[in-house]
């Protein structure tokens, strides 16, 4: 780490002698002390919410590797969860969401951002043990794919079912992407103030979408956020 800051610098506008590195999905699985640690804790959801482990987790690849940037080990769907949706990650199938969320179903969901809390605990944290010069980053889902799993209940090659809802009825589609969006917003600022110091959203799914579709869903909802 010869040039401190030098993530958050080059994210600043400033050149370097060489150019910072930080991987997506940094943390998981190709690590054999992520597999050691998640064998002795349980599921991938138990380890998200063990805040003690999940710092762990970041912190492993900074330590193996020398990465200028720690990568918040969590999930993107920490936000239907809070926003009331059931949440369970099935071995072998992934992510499953219930109930299905539709636009009368919105309201009917009981809100839960205490679960934001153990998250903002990994952030400080994984920031109070990071080396010097190594940017703390955190992340959410930008709100079209988080919708996606939100409308279907798990993921999907085409994400036709929110494709359609949002084309059918795309008032109440904006209700769901506007939650999505107030709530990110507060979470990311929650992760800021725990100590992150840059933030990101993952977008895994825009490519179905239309460049029309793209600008309404996409780049209209990441707009409020970086607002926000």
């Amino acid at each position: 780490f010869e040039m401190p800051g030098l993530l958050l610098d080059t994210l600043n506008g400033q050149q370097g002698d060489r150019r910072p590195i930080w991987l997506m999905r940094q943390a998981g699985r190709y690590l054999p002390e992520y597999r050691a640690l998640r064998e002795s804790k349980g599921g991938f959801l138990e380890l998200v919410y063990d805040s003690a482990a999940a710092a762990e987790i970041t912190l492993q690849p900074v330590r193996r590797f020398g990465f200028d940037g720690a990568i918040l080990f969590s999930d993107i769907l920490i936000v239907p969860h809070a926003l009331g949706q059931d949440l369970a990650f099935l071995a072998g199938e992934g992510p499953r969401l219930s109930p299905p969320v539709t636009p009368d179903l919105l309201d009917r969901l009981e809100p839960d951002h205490s679960r934001f809390e153990p998250i903002y605990e990994t952030v400080r944290r994984t920031r109070a043990d990071l080396p010097e010069g190594v940017t703390m980053l955190g992340f959410a889902g930008s709100p079209w794919t988080v919708a996606t799993y939100m409308v279907q209940g798990e993921g999907s090659r085409d994400q036709a079912a929110t494709r359609l809802l949002a084309t059918r009825d795309p008032g109440g589609f904006s209700a769901i992407m506007e939650r999505i969006v107030a709530v990110t917003i507060d979470y990311l600022a929650g992760q800021v103030a725990a100590g992150a110091e840059a933030v990101q959203l993952f977008d895994s799914w825009a490519g179905t979408l239309s460049p029309s579709q793209f600008e309404r869903w996409v780049i209209g909802p990441t707009a409020a956020i970086v607002s926000g």
